[in-house]
């Protein structure tokens, strides 16, 4: 017990909230099984992303959530699975310390090129009605332009109002030519185009880490997610697919 509410202790409200889904609504709760909120404390501040569990022991998420700064130390990582209201104590819930963090070693910034993340929790995740692995892409999947993805997080909604309940929101596959005419550093060999500029639907910094669903599979990891107005770039799970295989295998 005193171990829980020491956990819950990291899930009260931050001096800072890390972003925000627009134009979309609350999920029905825990319909997304596989969701991870992640908070990443730090000795001046706190940082809030979301994730996926992907197996037991592991949460994909994106890297650039992980802060490195020599400014303020990197206190600990907790992963809050089983949640819908992040603030609101469940039954469900399974706060959980995260062991290690594992960037792709290909990392790089501002481009958030492989901008993809593995972490190693430190016990077992207890799989449950609200606590779920979601399977990963086929190798070589892909998603054709006009496909309707749907992507979840936590965070606060258009001028800044809070959410504490998870949000979900559609957003539609583009050609890669339209990121590529946005973004000089779009790759559509590891990157994915997401979002009509004429419908207000995207996240934001938060969000960062969550999955993209598409036709009920997990395509894609919610990238940088520093945006104003659509399109989107998110990374493609399917590049990955034998980093993330052998990386588990070898922690």
């Amino acid at each position: 017990m005193q171990l829980l509410l020491l956990l819950l202790a990291f899930f009260l409200p931050p001096k800072t909230r890390a972003g925000e889904i627009i134009g979309g609504h609350e999920a029905k709760p825990h319909s997304h099984p596989y969701m991870a909120y992640i908070k990443f404390w730090y000795t001046t501040f706190a940082l809030e992303c979301g994730g996926f569990l992907i197996d037991e022991k592991f949460v994909l998420t994106a890297a650039h959530c992980f802060h490195r700064s020599s400014e303020s130390k990197h206190r600990k990582t907790v992963v809050l699975l089983g949640a819908h209201n992040i603030k609101k104590q469940e039954k469900s819930w399974q706060p959980i310390n995260v062991k290690k963090h594992i960037p792709h070693p290909h990392f790089s910034t501002p481009e958030f090129n492989n901008d993809i993340m593995l972490l190693q929790l430190e016990e077992k995740a207890k799989l449950t009605k609200e606590v779920q692995i979601i399977e990963l892409p086929k190798a070589k999947s892909q998603v054709n332009p006009g496909a309707v993805c749907q992507l979840a997080g936590w965070g606060s909604l258009v001028n800044d109002m809070p959410t504490d309940t998870l949000q979900e929101v559609e957003m539609t596959v583009k050609k890669d030519e339209e990121c590529d005419t946005f973004f000089h550093y779009y790759d559509a060999a590891t990157e994915i185009c997401l979002g009509d500029p004429k419908i207000q639907k995207f996240p934001s910094k938060g969000d960062s880490g969550g999955p993209v669903i598409c036709d009920n599979v997990v395509q894609a990891i919610i990238s940088s997610g520093d945006y104003t107005t659509p399109p989107c770039v998110f990374i493609k799970l399917s590049p990955y697919l034998d980093w993330i295989k052998k990386t588990m295998e070898h922690h």
